[in-house]
């Protein structure tokens, strides 16, 4: 192996041991440590509001079926029980009313004013006779259930009876016995009419109190639906109000966890944001200082070893190159520092160091990046300075990674309200792959939260990615702590 291939590969052995000392000893990546376990989660609200879903729909299908019932109950009273009630009244009025006819006319027949005979008076009879048949018939049909087989009979009989009488009386007629046929009228004629009517005029009061009776039912039946009604509602209301008071209590225990649990979050990212950052400055500065140190000893050694050998020595080139991998081991040890924390944070502050990065960015990626500076500066808080800067660098690393775009704009506004800070680039954009958004973006988001500032991430109208960060006037005075 060359001379040249050994010292090539002693600067990389010699680069990547520091690349990966430094990563071992630097902390792990923001959320990487297991977060705190939640609170212990109260019982889930879903099987009360399934419970009181199940006894709300319960209640409607118990209630229905009873309006239900009742309904049905109310149209039999009124189509079989009333509507039949006054077809038959009406049939038992037209039976008193041929009756009063017959009534009139053994009236007339009885007096002796008339010219006529009494067979005059038998097409009348007749007629009513006729009337009177069609009328029972039609009034046996629509008769309530509730009158008894004697109070049926009665009627027919009577009315077969009286029918007889007349036949006979109209037959003493016929064969000129007019005076025995006036005496039959007076003794049997006018006494089973008016037994006929009798009997019809209680029929009429008992369908008038079946009526009332049927009213009486009517109402009692719409007293108690009403009755149901406000049962109802008021079981209705009170599920309602119990499922409601139940999911205001449950979602009041969820929130008060949610906001618990997001308190302990902010604070476990602030410790962790402040460990890391911590454990970052230690490893820079014993980068910096221990192994710069030694560094600058190894290569002033070399230097004075090399003066002492003669001119034209082999050993001499070769103190020469482990001068040059020395020095170049010292150049990554102190870019890596840099890396890691800029000491010119804390010496010159944000606005300087980021003067600085923005060449250095360019430089390593070969993106060109229009770095623009606005209004009247102010000094910047450490801490505050700290993640301002994380955020800048975190944007710039996936603007590098993602974006493949070779133009960048980074634009730091000073303003009365606060600070502003825009790193926008015209690439390819966010692509969601996965749900879950990156580590980078949620320490971005983090860092943003504990300055009590607001970081957007936007897309520009001619594509690509706008990330901007704004943070109040209180955040970056120096003497807030």
């Amino acid at each position: 192996m060359d001379r040249t291939a050994t010292v090539n590969n002693m600067k990389a052995v010699v680069s990547d041991d520091c690349r990966r000392w430094a990563l071992e000893l630097a902390p792990p990546a923001l959320y990487a440590r297991s977060v705190p376990r939640p609170l212990a989660s109260s019982r889930s609200p879903t099987p009360g509001l399934f419970l009181g879903l199940i006894i709300t729909l319960a209640a409607v299908v118990a209630y229905s079926w009873y309006i239900t019932v009742q309904i049905s109950g109310l149209r039999e009273l009124q189509n079989h029980l009333a509507g039949r009630n006054r077809k038959d009244s009406l049939q038992l009025l037209r039976i008193q009313n041929d009756l009063n006819s017959l009534a009139l006319a053994m009236r007339d027949m009885l007096d002796n004013d008339e010219p006529y005979p009494l067979t005059a008076w038998s097409a009348q009879f007749q007629r009513i006779r006729a009337d009177l048949d069609n009328a029972l018939k039609l009034e046996e049909q629509v008769a309530v259930a509730e009158r008894t087989p004697e109070q049926r009979e009665f009627l027919g009989n009577a009315m077969a009876q009286f029918w007889d009488a007349v036949d006979r009386t109209f037959a003493l007629a016929r064969d000129g016995k007019e005076s025995d046929a006036r005496a039959q009228i007076r003794v049997s004629l006018q006494a089973r009419q008016a037994a006929l009517s009798t009997a019809v005029a209680r029929l009429l009061v008992q369908n008038n109190e079946g009526e009332e009776q049927v009213g009486l039912r009517i109402g009692r039946i719409y007293d108690r639906v009403q009755r149901q009604v406000y049962i109802f509602f008021a079981a209705i209301l009170s599920a309602i109000l119990l499922t409601s008071l139940y999911l205001i209590q449950s979602n009041r225990r969820l929130f008060a966890q949610l906001a618990a649990l997001s308190e302990q979050r902010s604070e476990l990212a602030q410790k962790l944001i402040s460990t890391q950052e911590s454990t970052l400055l230690h490893i820079s500065r014993e980068l910096h200082d221990e192994f710069g140190q030694i560094l600058t000893a190894i290569g002033s050694m070399l230097s004075r070893a090399r003066n002492h050998v003669p001119e034209g020595s082999p050993l001499r080139t070769e103190l020469r190159e482990a001068s040059e991998i020395a020095q170049s081991t010292l150049d990554k040890v102190r870019s890596l520092s840099q890396a890691l924390h800029p000491v010119m944070l804390d010496e010159a502050g944000l606005e300087s160091t980021i003067d600085w990065y923005i060449p250095v960015v360019e430089r390593q990626n070969g993106i060109k990046i229009f770095y623009e500076k606005s209004g009247t500066s102010f000094p910047v808080e450490g801490n505050v300075g700290v993640h301002i800067y994380r955020i800048l660098q975190e944007a710039l690393n996936n603007l590098a990674r993602h974006s493949r775009a070779r133009q960048a704009w980074v634009r730091l506004r000073f303003l009365v309200q606060g600070l502003e800070l825009e790193i926008e680039d015209h690439g390819v954009g966010f692509v969601q792959s996965s749900a879950r958004p990156g580590i980078g973006l949620v320490a971005m988001r983090e860092r943003a939260e504990l300055l009590n500032g607001k970081i957007e991430f936007l897309k520009p109208a001619e594509g690509g990615t706008l990330v901007r960060l704004k943070v109040p006037i209180d955040k970056t005075e120096p003497h807030v702590q």
